[in-house]
C-alpha cells in the first residue's frame, strides 16, 4: 500500500555548514523520499553537498551528491524512491549562503507489527 504523500522538509536555505534536512519520524512510521529540488536564487552558480547518514553526518563515502552546482536562477531536480531507515538522515550544505533552497517530499506509511 502506498504511503501519504508529504513535504519532509522546506522550502528552507541550506546553510554554510553540515545541517540535518531531514530527520526520520518514529520508528512506527516509514518514509520514502521521492523528490528533491533545489532551487538556486541566486545570479551566480552555487553548489550543494547532501549526505544520508548519521545526524549531522557529513562521512566520507555517504555523499548522495557532491558540490553538485546549480545555475543561476535555476534549479536542480533528483526523482527518487529512497526508502529512509528510523536511523537515516539527509544532512548538507551549500558552499554559499541563503544561494539555494531545498524541498524534500516523499511518502510516509504506518509500520504494522
Amino acid at each position: 500500500m502506498a504511503g501519504t504523500p508529504k513535504r519532509f522538509a522546506g522550502p528552507a536555505f541550506l546553510a554554510t555548514s553540515v545541517a540535518n534536512i531531514y530527520t526520520p519520524p518514529a520508528s512506527t512510521m516509514a518514509d520514502v523520499i521521492t523528490h528533491i529540488h533545489v532551487a538556486n536564487v541566486t545570479a551566480l552558480a552555487a553548489t550543494f553537498t547532501l549526505y544520508v547518514g548519521a545526524t549531522g553526518g557529513s562521512a566520507a563515502g555517504t555523499e548522495l551528491f557532491k558540490a553538485k552546482s546549480v545555475p543561476p536562477n535555476d534549479a536542480f531536480d533528483f526523482y527518487c524512491y529512497m526508502p529512509m531507515a528510523s536511523t537515516d538522515f539527509l544532512s548538507g550544505l551549500a558552499g554559499t549562503a541563503t544561494a539555494l533552497v531545498i524541498t524534500v517530499e516523499g511518502e510516509r506509511s504506518v509500520v504494522f507489527p
